[in-house]
């Protein structure tokens, strides 16, 4: 960070109490020392502001414990964009391998680094997600032979061939120059967020959803009168990761918050599994299950589009 000012003349910076909350770069002066030049030495430090007032300013700094700096000793400092979560550095790759651990029987065959997967007892309607090629990476192959091998794989199952794309990729591009569209049915985002800081925001609906079934790594939560369902939605575990699905409202109950009931249920069993991530899909153009997973800080990690085959 270079000093558009005399180093010995601090106080002149974009810094302030309205910074507390956020991640700064601060510079400034070490009492005592020289610097390489021979004037003040200098030092910066990386952090958030906990702290300003009473002529110190207070930063936590990635590691370690907080660092109280006098204000008067502060050279320049400017707020920086927060570093992505550990999580929205998993690739999305990685992210959407978790996918596998949402039905039970869901086969699997790699393509290279593709995974070719056929729900072999679907039930009710086929997904795309449990039917489709997860074409993210290289899969060993030309992009011409890899595209063929896929659809071969699918009309031998008599499926319909789909293939699963990060939005933007390499990959769709490869696809869209072999004469491949887009699935009508529209793109999703993947969502995903510490588990403990959604249930944080989740607002209590003490009562109104149960637990229907789990086996141990599967788990389905509903909400009704005994006789008729009024909400549902369903979990798979996955190491520390929690995979949501299919959560519905029956259009005569909704902005009762079933959902929210139906969510808070099945991340208190996530949390029980020892779940620490959460995450879903949600359609692009899905307002209402967007606006639910903005308020629980579920936040879009990458989108995913789908592409079908020519003729």
């Amino acid at each position: 960070m270079s000093d558009a000012h005399d180093p010995q003349d601090p106080g002149r910076h974009l810094l302030g109490p309205h910074v507390v909350g956020q991640r700064v770069v601060v510079r400034r002066l070490v009492r005592g020392e020289t610097g390489p030049t021979g004037g003040p030495a200098l030092t910066d430090l990386l952090g958030v502001c906990v702290a300003w007032a009473d002529g110190v300013c207070v930063l936590h700094p990635e590691s370690g414990d907080p660092v109280t700096i006098p204000i008067a000793d502060i050279v320049s400092g400017k707020p920086v964009p927060p570093r992505p979560s550990v999580r929205h550095r998993v690739s999305a790759r990685d992210a959407e391998l978790h996918t596998a651990s949402l039905w039970a029987t869901v086969e699997t065959t790699p393509l290279g680094e593709w995974l070719l997967r056929t729900d072999v007892a679907p039930v009710g309607r086929l997904r795309r997600r449990a039917n489709s090629c997860l074409a993210f990476g290289d899969p060993g192959l030309p992009h011409v032979e890899a595209a063929a091998a896929v659809r071969e794989f699918y009309d031998g199952r008599r499926r319909p061939t789909y293939v699963q794309v990060e939005l933007g990729s390499a990959e769709e591009q490869a696809f869209r120059d072999l004469g491949w569209t887009v699935d009508p049915t529209g793109d999703a985002d993947l969502r995903l967020a510490s588990l403990t800081q959604v249930r944080r925001r989740l607002r209590a609906v003490d009562g109104m959803a149960e637990l229907a079934s789990t086996d141990g790594t599967r788990a389905v939560v509903t909400v009704g009168d005994g006789s008729a369902t009024w909400a549902q939605g369903e979990a798979a575990i996955d190491g520390d990761w929690l995979g949501v699905h299919g959560v519905e409202v029956d259009t005569a109950h909704r902005r009762q918050g079933l959902a929210t009931a139906v969510m808070g249920e099945l991340l208190e069993w996530g949390a029980e599994q020892g779940a620490t991530t959460v995450w879903l899909h949600v359609e692009v153009d899905n307002a209402p299950a967007i606006a639910l997973y903005d308020a629980l800080g579920l936040m879009p990690h990458h989108t995913c589009r789908y592409l079908t085959p020519p003729g």
